[in-house]
């Protein structure tokens, strides 16, 4: 009985160190002072170190890491301190990057006291304390147009558009006679392709949607111009009528508009004997509505609105950008003026500020040119180096505008808007070979920007958000 007894006493024992030692090794291990500190009780003591160590003790409340050549710090670094009430982080030369913005908005949230410290990088923040920036001032947010995919075959034009919910691209390939339509493979998640119009030397494929039809404005340079209408029980595009070869002998651009509720396209002609024409679209087809630029050799035609009116600017090869304005009464376009001291103007772009109106201007040879109306004329705001280039496009993304530059013998330039400088700023090369034409499509709250190439693969790019905090 009694060794029984002395045996129980035992096992008990045992099992009391057992639990004892399960509960020790069960509980979370306290993290230790860093090796290259000195740590008492409260307080811990970091010199000759070149980063924050990963963690402290929890009790400590204050944290001296002077003199050292700290430059950032690791937003985990304070992490369980929910004692510190006290910081000093002098003598080290911080960069204050995006990547030190969580330290400004830490600081402007803790109760513990930090001492002034100071910024050596960037200029703009030089000289300045921490301990005085505002979390807000941080600009961390920036885009980036990261290739997405290659289209393997040559084309001059692209346009996209929306229609019966759906969003799609088309291209005109000269070389082969095709324009091809694209659509998103919400699968893949890749544009395929969706149709094709066969033809010769199309220079553009011209979408136009008029309510529920569908309408490609086919413009080639030999064999006449041609409309094709969307054939949605045949499920197929189909030839509705033929353009003026008259009038149209040599198309280099087309664009559609809309005024008072009429469809309108017009057809930018670069030959000698032609003439730049405007369509009007009468219930059951277009038809000549007005001839303007007889024997200019206009090469872009662009529709915009000035002023709240219907304006148009030709571009042309052999005098100054003119701009035409919609007489509403004659339902007519009148020649207004030209652009000043704006010889050799391949094409003209726009595009708005907030309430402010701006053109881009594409100049083969010297200057291309950004330009702003005043309430009277366009005057000169910025000037970019652009030789070879046959494209200056802007567009733009959410709050971000940009214009695209391209060039046929260097890289193709983006520039985005600078709000507080009101000019674009240099901000990303792309490889593109003789880029001829930039579109933009969204698809499933992604954006992509295409870019047809005269010389290489057609090039498609996703816009993409950055966050430079992270």
């Amino acid at each position: 009985m009694g060794y029984a007894n002395k045996t129980f006493k035992r096992y008990v024992l045992f099992l009391w160190i057992a639990s004892l030692h399960l509960s020790i090794e069960g509980r979370p291990r306290q993290p230790r002072c860093p090796t290259s500190c000195i740590c008492t009780r409260d307080n811990a003591l970091c010199e000759n170190i070149r980063s924050v160590p990963r963690s402290f003790p929890p009790d400590v409340v204050s944290l001296f890491i002077e003199n050292n050549k700290i430059k950032s710090i690791s937003p985990n670094a304070f992490q369980g301190l929910k004692s510190l009430i006290h910081l000093d982080l002098r003598g080290n030369a911080f960069n204050c990057d995006c990547k030190l913005k969580w330290l400004v908005e830490w600081m402007h949230n803790t109760n513990a006291t930090v001492d002034q410290i100071y910024c050596a990088d960037p200029p703009a923040y030089q000289g300045k304390t921490i301990n005085d920036l505002d979390p807000q001032s941080f600009d961390c947010i920036t885009t980036e147009f990261a290739s997405y995919q290659s289209l393997k075959f040559e084309s001059i034009s692209v346009d996209s558009f929306s229609y019966k919910n759906d969003d799609y691209i088309v291209i005109a390939q000269p070389f082969i006679g095709k324009c091809s339509f694209l659509e998103w493979d919400h699968v893949e998640m890749v544009f395929r392709n969706y149709d094709n119009i066969s033809s010769t030397s199309m220079i553009v494929c011209k979408p136009m949607v008029i309510d529920t039809q569908l309408f490609i404005i086919v413009a080639q340079l030999f064999g006449g111009s041609h409309i094709y209408k969307r054939d949605n029980s045949a499920n197929k595009f189909i030839k509705i009528q033929d353009i003026d070869i008259l009038k149209i002998r040599k198309p280099n651009d087309v664009e559609t508009f809309t005024i008072d509720g009429t469809s309108y396209f017009v057809i930018a002609d670069s030959s000698k004997a032609g003439s730049t024409t405007v369509y009007k679209w009468n219930g059951n087809g277009f038809y000549s509505h007005q001839s303007l630029h007889p024997w200019y050799r206009d090469t872009d035609v662009e529709y915009l609105e000035i002023a709240n009116k219907p304006h148009l600017i030709l571009s042309s090869s052999s005098q100054r950008p003119v701009i035409y304005q919609w007489n509403k009464s004659q339902k007519l376009f009148d020649r207004r003026t030209d652009i000043p001291e704006m010889e050799d103007v391949f094409a003209v772009k726009h595009f708005k500020v907030k309430n402010d109106l701006y053109i881009c201007l594409t100049r083969f040879i010297g200057d291309s040119k950004v330009m702003k109306w005043d309430g009277s004329m366009f005057l000169e705001i910025q000037t970019m180096p652009s030789r070879g280039s046959m494209v200056f496009q802007p567009f733009a993304v959410n709050n971000w505008q940009y214009a695209i530059l391209g060039s046929d013998y260097s890289f193709t330039q983006v520039y985005r808007w600078d709000v507080k400088k009101s000019q674009f700023v240099n901000f990303q090369e792309l490889n593109i070979q003789a880029p001829r034409a930039f579109t933009l499509v969204s698809i499933d709250n992604r954006e992509f920007l295409l870019a047809s190439s005269f010389k290489g693969q057609t090039q498609i790019y996703e816009h993409l958000i950055l966050d430079l905090s992270n």
